[in-house]
């Protein structure tokens, strides 16, 4: 995925958050999951993506 593309999909799925903490929990988990690939963000100590955090 191209920075472009990554930063379009971000957008959408922010358009797409209703403000209702419950139902946009899927929809800001992948916006963080996005963001970390974004800016090539990894938790600390971590051989793996996301692994180390959860998410």
């Amino acid at each position: 995925m191209t920075k472009e593309s990554l930063e379009q999909e971000i957008q959408a799925l922010n358009a797409q958050l209703t403000g209702d903490m419950f139902k946009d929990m899927d929809i800001k988990d992948q916006i963080h999951n996005l963001t970390m690939k974004l800016n090539g963000v990894k938790p600390m100590d971590s051989s793996f993506e996301c692994v180390g955090c959860g998410s």
